[in-house]
Formats: C-alpha cells, structure tokens, sequence
C-alpha cells in the first residue's frame, strides 16, 4: 500500500503543487496593457456566454452564439500579451518537457469524479432538470457540431482564464481569483451544478497553470473533462435515473 500512496502523493506535487522554474517578466507598461484587454474581454465574454445560454435548444444561433463566444476568448487572450504553453516536472527531476501526460490524468480521474456524482444527480429530479436542459443542445441539435464547439470553446476558455486573466492578476492569488470569475461566468447558465463544477474545473486548471507556468496542461485537462462530461453524462444519467 505504500508504494501506491506515495506515487499518488509524488504525481500530485508535480502536476498541482510544486512549480517549476521560469521567468515571464514583463514591463509595467505590458502588464497594465493585459489588465485592460482582460477586463474588457471579460465584459464582453460573459454577455456573450448570457445571450448564448438562452437560446433554445436545437435553434441554428446556439452555434452561431458559441463559436462568437471562443472568438471572443480568443482574440482578447492573444491581444493582452504573451502566452506561453509550460512546461512540466518529470519523475526524475527534469522541468524541459511539455506537460502532456499529467494534465490528461487529471482530466480522467476529474471526468470519473463527476460521472460517479451523476448517481447523485439522476435520482434528484431539482438538480437532474437544469442539466437535462443544458444537455438537450446536443439532444436535439448536431452532437458533431456541438461537440466540436465544446472544444473549441475549451481551449479558447484556458486561453483566456489560464491565460490572460491568470497573467493579469499578478503574483497575489491569481488561482484564486480566476477561479472565483470562470465560475462567476458559469453562473448565467442558471445550472447551480455548472456552476459547482466551474468552480472545481477552474480550482484544477489555476493550480496546473500555477505548476506549469502555461495553458496547454490547463487546456488538456479541460478538453479531456467537457468532452467526456459531454459524451458520457446523459447515458450515466439515464443509466441511474
């Protein structure tokens, strides 16, 4: 039983704890500039994401909202400065690789943690019916399209959030603080449980951004949660409902 532990406690500090060494200082000037790029991003972002929650299920905007939302991420993370894609700490002390294997780990056990709770969620009708409501997007819509949306939207979500945001709150509980805005966001969706599960997404992400110093851990982990979440949820539900 020790062996076991002590791999889990070691994986743990070297994809969520323990940072690696790097250097992305940048002027006074630069920094004051992502600030601003931030917070307007944000602005527009969140009354994006608004409209686009609210357009019924199956109706041809929903795409059209969605794909407006990933540019809008986008465009104002690569318009606040530099980004940089990290690099992760390997079992025998090396930090020159990218973090590849780590984040996609922690997207499964992320992804089997919410599978397990939709035990939960399928016999608890007052949480079930939000997250049947979000999930008819791809019921009674393209589950290609959708899918392909939610992918899209992920890695524009972690560029923006573990990206420029992080960046753009300084050095003072950046995890924190992103954390509290990306689930801020999710919010508009009016499904209490998205909101939850942005809130424990963006914990995850903040502390692989912190770790890494970049977005692409951030982003496998979060494409490998939504798409799973998005391929896997309704037949978990409707297994246990």
């Amino acid at each position: 039983m020790v062996a076991p532990v002590e791999e889990l406690r070691e994986f743990v500090r070297a994809a969520l704890i323990d940072p690696v060494p790097r250097n992305h200082q940048e002027s006074d000037a630069a920094f004051h500039r992502r600030r601003v790029v931030a917070v307007v991003t944000l602005v527009i972002g969140t009354a994006v994401l608004a409209y686009a929650l609210r357009v019924p299920p199956g109706d041809p905007r929903f795409y059209a909202a969605t794909g407006a939302l990933a540019v809008v991420w986008a465009v104002g993370a690569w318009s606040s400065g530099p980004l940089h894609l990290g690099r992760a700490r390997t079992r025998n002390g090396r930090y020159d690789v990218r973090p590849v294997l780590q984040p996609l780990v922690v997207g499964l056990l992320l992804l089997g943690v919410f599978l397990i709770g939709a035990i939960v969620v399928a016999r608890v009708p007052v949480l079930r019916g939000p997250v049947d409501a979000l999930l008819d997007h791809a019921r009674f819509g393209s589950l290609p399209l959708v899918a392909a949306l939610t992918a899209v939207n992920g890695i524009a979500e972690e560029l923006y959030f573990r990206g420029a945001a992080f960046a753009a709150v300084g050095r003072r509980y950046p995890v924190l603080i992103t954390t509290i805005a990306y689930a801020a966001v999710t919010a508009f969706s009016g499904v209490p449980l998205l909101v939850l599960a942005g809130a424990v997404l963006g914990l995850v992400t903040g502390l692989q951004r912190r770790v890494t110093g970049g977005i692409l851990a951030p982003i496998i982990t979060h494409l490998t949660w939504s798409l799973g979440m998005l391929l896997l949820l309704p037949p978990a539900l409707n297994a246990f409902g």
